[in-house]
């Protein structure tokens, strides 16, 4: 179990708190999807996955896991990235999913659709 006052921070789309688990799928698809140099404050947070969005899978796929692993590793010192997998969604679009691992050993999946 993760310490509520460990992981929290309030929850996007609605109202309460995403706490534990869905507190760090939540920061790291806020890392995910913020364009790099989006963030007026913070210019060099977030990743390049829009770069890659209308790339053909086949060609995007090693720029998406190389951008995902960089921005999590940077952003989001709470877990260590183990595995990332890159799929076709629709015509045009992608989902990453991402496997990370907290310090207790505690394994988790968070799946981001950067275009959305």
């Amino acid at each position: 179990m993760i310490p509520r006052e460990h992981h929290w921070q309030p929850a996007l789309g609605g109202d309460g708190e995403a706490i534990g688990l869905d507190d760090l799928r939540q920061s790291i698809a806020i890392i995910l999807k913020t364009p790099l140099g989006s963030d007026p404050l913070r210019p060099d947070f977030g990743s390049n996955l829009a770069r890659y969005i209308d790339y053909p899978i086949n060609r995007a796929r090693p720029h998406v896991v190389r951008e995902t692993v960089a921005a999590i590793r940077r952003w989001e010192p709470r877990v260590t990235v183990t595995k990332v997998t890159v799929t076709q969604e629709g015509d045009a679009g992608i989902k990453v999913s991402v496997v990370f691992r907290l310090a207790d050993g505690l394994e988790a999946t968070a799946e981001v659709m950067p275009g959305e």
